[in-house]
């Protein structure tokens, strides 16, 4: 194979494994455990687990940054997730 062949196949590669690692986003107000879970980075399924059990004893998240007040959630996973969350179902 050609160096370029070579090359495009390695981009070409790296761009499928970039889509099937893509986060999705999710919403934090109405999603379960499980599914914050596998769209969140860095949250397993115990943090997940508080995510609800905060919203159901405090309501609805206002925005992406109330998740810090979740017990294990700091504002490093927020920032590494933000472009991942929703508060709401009118956000692209």
């Amino acid at each position: 194979m050609s160096y370029i062949k070579k090359a495009l196949t390695a981009v070409s590669g790296l761009l499928i494994a970039g889509s099937v690692w893509a986060a999705q986003a999710v919403n934090i107000n109405t999603a379960d455990a499980a599914a914050l879970a596998e769209a969140l980075k860095g949250v397993g399924q115990s943090k997940a687990e508080a995510i609800v059990a905060y919203r159901t004893e405090h309501g609805p998240f206002k925005d992406a940054d109330a998740l810090v007040n979740v017990k294990g959630i700091g504002l490093n996973t927020v920032n590494n997730n933000r472009d991942n969350i929703l508060v709401n179902d009118s956000q692209p």
